[in-house]
């Protein structure tokens, strides 16, 4: 299995300096990664880092607790794009959907999709905070937003991805958008687990390791 081309290589520590953006994006040169996936400090960086290189640039947004306002995520994202970002992954209101306020967290995600216009939406649920229930609902929300993608986790929280949450989210979406598992990957057995279970697209910052095998 060729996992290269499905992974966002990435790196969203609070203490992320320059020369770490730096071998980030040199790595997803060499090794071909989908996207790089940065905080949104770095995007016009990382974005001229791998420019000509067919390797995009996934910047967060509203990262990682989600509960900023809508209006602040917009704008994050419209910044982002302006930058060169890609793709944007944005964390959804977590509070809010546990409140049974879908059409918030629905307004929430459309405003962000429409904020960045070309560049997919990717939707982080952070599932370990979520019942089952939940999930389900927040993937409702996200492709009522038009979400090209929802994904598991920010790897922030109590947990990460998970072979259970993301057959559930498989389930639930079907083609209606992709899937992203991130958080808590480091081995290629974990990684091919995630696809097998419904994954298009992988967030890690344990890429090269999961490559080599």
């Amino acid at each position: 299995m060729q996992l290269n081309a499905l992974i966002d290589h990435t790196i969203l520590k609070q203490d992320a300096r320059r020369s770490d953006i730096e071998r980030l994006c040199e790595e997803a040169r060499t090794y071909r990664f989908a996207t790089v996936c940065v905080n949104s400090c770095w995007t016009s960086l990382a974005a001229a880092l791998v420019a000509g290189w067919n390797v995009g640039v996934t910047t967060v947004v509203g990262f990682p607790l989600g509960a900023c306002s809508t209006l602040a995520k917009a704008a994050e994202t419209a910044q982002a794009v302006a930058d060169g970002a890609t793709e944007i992954d944005m964390v959804i209101n977590v509070g809010r959907l546990k409140d049974g306020d879908d059409e918030y967290c629905t307004r929430d995600i459309a405003a962000v999709v429409e904020a960045a216009g070309d560049a997919a939406v990717k939707v982080i649920l952070e599932c370990c905070l979520l019942t089952d229930e939940e999930i389900v609902r927040a993937c409702e929300c996200s492709v009522a937003g038009g979400a090209a993608f929802v994904k598991t986790s920010t790897g922030f929280s109590t947990g990460g991805a998970t072979v259970h949450d993301v057959e559930l989210m498989r389930k639930t979406v079907g083609d209606r958008c992709k899937v992203k598992a991130a958080g808590g990957m480091h081995t290629r057995a974990e990684a091919e687990a995630m696809v097998a279970a419904g994954a298009d697209r992988l967030g890690t910052s344990a890429s090269i390791a999961i490559v080599e095998g």
